[in-house]
């Protein structure tokens, strides 16, 4: 990732709880913490506008005040360095070729659902 110039954006498409989130940023960084993107400086279009876009205005109201987000890298879908700002929007994901990376989530035992065997525990 690189620090970009003032008139650089980039669109980043991430995995958000069972949501693509699109937005735009000038700043994208690989961040020290091991395995995440930070990504800084969210552009959002004009808020005088007469029409809002609701997906829009969403994600202006989520990251309204956020300095800088850490980003999972497994949950970047894309990035892409474009010449102006579009629409941020959510989407939710609905099936597909894509998926996110899968993840391992602790069962109820305390145990991890990811690895060794499928069998049933006795």
């Amino acid at each position: 990732m690189t620090e970009s110039s003032d008139d650089t954006i980039f669109k980043v498409l991430f995995h958000n709880q069972g949501q693509v989130f699109e937005v735009y940023a000038r700043n994208i960084y690989q961040s020290e913490m091991y395995g995440f993107v930070e990504v800084e400086d969210y552009v959002f279009g004009n808020k005088t506008q007469v029409v809002i876009d609701p997906g829009e205005d969403k994600l202006r109201n989520e990251f309204e005040g956020v300095q800088r987000s850490y980003i999972p890298m497994h949950s970047i879908v894309r990035i892409d360095e474009v010449e102006k700002e579009g629409v941020a929007k959510v989407t939710d994901v609905k099936g597909g070729n894509v998926a996110p990376f899968p993840l391992l989530m602790p069962n109820k035992d305390g145990g991890s659902n990811g690895g060794g065997s499928n069998a049933p525990k006795s």
